[in-house]
């Protein structure tokens, strides 16, 4: 091949690549082992996040339903069929009941997750305690926090199990993150532009000052909250844009949240429980 011809196709190549936007497939809550946990459900997500071939792909804890050995093994065996590179995990409320962590450290590793990958920061940590549902980052904390994010970055994303926001239609407001005003607070000073979570089950996003809370729904389950239905995120990643969808296995998508970074301007859909907006 012409030289000349060759670095026009790699220059081509090279220019595409950049116009791709990165993805992010965000799952939460797949209570493996629990009566409500439909295998086709996670069989058929499994499928879905490896023809979508994302650049990351996250799980907002609750992998199992009670802590024990066998579920942990039972969610890793899904797990471990996603074709992704980068997968990063942090343990929900019902990961941590009967000192289900060790379980968590031994076939997963750390209960943090850091990724700092083409201009992107991601920083997750463990927000649950042994046996309690309501979540706390803990002021020990902070200062690693702000370590993990120091590095210059294009867009800063943090994950934890608890929503550090109500989300509407959950009912009555127990256990999200005790400090959660403070981690808020640490966030803001971070830079964090968008936050990620599960546990209620219902996908929902916020925007408080300059960050973006985006709650995903059970991906694999029933124990669904008025018209919700089992889902995922995906956010797509583009120049200065950033979309948020719900993917429900088998079937369609619909947009959450679609923001600028820089801005902070969005455009939101309606909450899912009640239907599409009028």
């Amino acid at each position: 091949m012409n030289p000349e011809m060759k670095l026009s196709e790699d220059r081509q190549k090279e220019s595409e690549d950049k116009k791709k936007p990165f993805i992010i497939a965000h799952i939460s809550d797949m209570h493996a082992g629990s009566q409500y946990f439909v295998p086709n459900l996670m069989d058929r997500a499994v499928i879905e996040l490896n023809e979508l071939k994302p650049n990351v792909v996250v799980s907002t804890g609750d992998l199992t339903n009670e802590g024990f050995k066998q579920e942990y093994l039972l969610a890793k065996s899904y797990l471990d069929k996603i074709q992704c590179e980068n997968l990063l995990l942090v343990p929900g409320n019902h990961d941590a009941r009967n000192v289900g962590y060790v379980h968590f450290e031994e076939l997963f590793g750390s209960r943090q997750a850091i990724c700092h990958r083409d201009g992107i920061s991601i920083v997750g940590v463990d927000s649950s305690e042994p046996d309690l549902d309501y979540g706390t980052i803990g002021r020990h904390r902070y200062k690693w926090i702000a370590e993990q994010f120091s590095a210059p970055a294009d867009l800063r994303i943090f994950l934890l199990h608890h929503h550090l926001l109500p989300i509407p239609g959950t009912g009555r407001e127990r256990n999200m993150v005790y400090d959660a005003g403070d981690t808020l607070e640490v966030l803001q000073d971070c830079g964090v532009n968008l936050v990620l979570s599960g546990h209620k089950h219902v996908p929902y996003a916020w925007r408080l000052e300059n960050i973006f809370a985006v709650n995903a729904g059970t991906v694999c389950t029933l124990r669904l909250r008025g018209k919700v239905r089992p889902c995922y995120n995906v956010i797509e990643i583009g120049d200065d844009e950033v979309t948020i969808w719900r993917k429900y296995p088998f079937h369609d998508a619909d947009q959450i949240i679609k923001f600028n970074p820089s801005t902070v301007a969005f455009e939101k859909s309606a909450h899912p429980y009640r239907g599409p907006a009028a």
